[in-house]
């Protein structure tokens, strides 16, 4: 697979994670002949961790015996929080590549870039904007979505 058909998989997945109620962000983490797959699940879960990021990378590192990921490349649909970034860097793969930016929050240069920190002990190659008017679309019409409910009584 090359990275456009890893997205169109991260991209499913947030869609998944929308019809579940979810803010629809997905992961595809891919290491070897393997891959790990996860989207947001914050509300089902509940837990503020629950980053389709996070849940990728520990899906991986539980099936892998390991918590070092070094040739693994990670998918998602949203570029990564602070959080998730950080998580990416202790887990030490190798690169991500990733949809649309986040301009509220995103720390692989939008907001922050925790990657090109001088800071961190691991450098991450990025990819950004793979798919990204998919992605970025999914995420409007989810959010236009949820400002059109009408307010409770």
């Amino acid at each position: 697979m090359h990275d456009h058909e890893y997205m169109r998989r991260a991209l499913e997945l947030a869609a998944e994670a929308r019809a579940a109620g979810e803010v629809p962000i997905g992961a595809v983490l891919v290491s070897g002949e393997r891959s790990f797959e996860a989207r947001n699940e914050k509300e089902r879960r509940p837990d503020p961790a629950a980053h389709a990021e996070m849940l990728a990378i520990r899906a991986a590192a539980e099936a892998l015996g390991v918590w070092r990921l070094p040739q693994a490349t990670l998918y998602v649909s949203k570029e990564p929080c602070a959080m998730c970034a950080g998580a990416i860097v202790a887990a030490r793969i190798e690169r991500v590549v990733f949809g649309c930016r986040d301009p509220k929050g995103g720390a692989a240069g939008s907001v922050i870039d925790v990657f090109a920190s001088e800071a961190v002990n691991h450098r991450v190659s990025v990819e950004a904007g793979v798919l990204e008017s998919e992605a970025a679309e999914q995420l409007r019409e989810f959010f236009a979505s949820r400002r059109l409910k009408p307010e409770p009584c």
